[in-house]
């Protein structure tokens, strides 16, 4: 008796808490006209049926980046998918089409594992685009391992953060061109418990579980995305170019699909029960994308369409420039690249 009563508290619960985090998402506000302009997402080609770890059941599985180029191109706005996987990025841009009847919507390969393939997007792109009005730095992966990629980066540290360097530096001359201008960067809740070290950043943690390791690894990536908007939006000021970086909250996407084992099994579990929608995920992205309230507000964080306090690991100046020093170093950024 004793433990069914439990049981039934515990489920009662657990649907108390599901009733409040749905209660608590906001929805962006903004119905800002995006006609005439131009926005790049990267990681936005998204859209596919997976399985569930447990179940048979198929369910269809969306990234935050394609429902933001979805918005984008339902604005009106001339939207490039900036993805490394073609058939999935040319799906993808055929159902944005025919959803929003905006024709005005590309692919370009991008691949954030290789420096060579961010620096061709980036000479395509200044190359045959007029404009840049809004760079959303979306893409993204965790679980991906103790690897280096192609240019003796970590695999984590490249895809997350580097390569999202190394593209704004590129593209910023457009952008600065095309101002009132926006970049967007996507963070995480996960840069609170970062441990970066600069002279480390680059190094899989060897100490630990895998595992942990794996999360250390995304936790300091999301911190070098925090550190490099506030830093970005210092160099940037008086340009009329807005930096801001968000927390897009816990979502149900395919991020860590190559998360091991059993933690993948929780992950998954925990997914289905709490975690946002691809669709509220998606919101803040959105929001401090498009938003008129926010013209002219850079160097902030961002959650659930509201801005909050920079979190404490990420409130240190001295640590923001010595990342930023090291990622023109890790990004080979060459001496005409860098922001004087």
């Amino acid at each position: 008796m004793f433990c069914s009563c439990i049981f039934i508290w515990l489920i009662v619960a657990a649907v108390a808490l599901k009733i409040y985090l749905k209660l608590r998402n906001r929805q962006n506000g903004s119905y800002a006209c995006l006609v005439g302009k131009t926005a790049i997402v990267t990681g936005s080609n998204t859209d596919f049926y997976t399985k569930t770890v447990i179940f048979t059941i198929a369910f269809k599985i969306i990234g935050i980046g394609y429902i933001t180029a979805l918005d984008f191109a339902s604005r009106g706005a001339r939207v490039i998918l900036a993805c490394r996987n073609e058939n999935k990025a040319k799906d993808a841009q055929w159902k944005i089409i025919k959803e929003t009847k905006n024709p005005n919507v590309i692919y370009k390969l991008l691949d954030m594992t290789s420096f060579e393939s961010v620096r061709n997007f980036a000479k395509d792109i200044n190359a045959t685009e007029e404009r840049i009005d809004i760079l959303v730095n979306n893409a993204g992966a965790g679980g991906l391992g103790n690897h280096k990629t192609g240019d003796g980066n970590q695999i984590t540290m490249q895809v997350n953060h580097i390569s999202g360097f190394l593209l704004t530096h590129l593209l910023l001359d457009k952008i600065k061109k095309s101002a009132p201008s926006r970049i967007v960067n996507v963070a995480s809740i996960a840069a609170r418990w970062s441990k970066l070290k600069v002279e480390k950043m680059n190094n899989f943690p060897t100490d630990i579980n895998a595992s942990l390791a794996d999360g250390q690894m995304y936790a300091n990536s999301k911190l070098a995305n925090i550190l490099f908007t506030t830093e970005l939006a210092a160099k940037l000021s008086g340009t009329d170019v807005t930096v801001n970086v968000l927390h897009p909250g816990a979502i149900k996407t395919e991020i860590f699909r190559r998360v091991p084992g059993i933690l993948k099994i929780i992950v998954d579990a925990l997914a289905n029960l709490y975690f946002k929608t691809p669709e509220e995920g998606a919101q803040t992205t959105i929001y401090v994308a498009t938003s008129k309230e926010l013209q002219g507000v850079t160097g902030k964080l961002f959650d659930n369409c509201k801005q909050i306090e920079l979190y404490g690991v990420a409130k240190n100046p001295d640590l923001a420039t010595k990342v930023w020093t090291k990622c023109e170093e890790l990004a080979k950024l060459k001496s005409a690249e860098k922001i004087k």
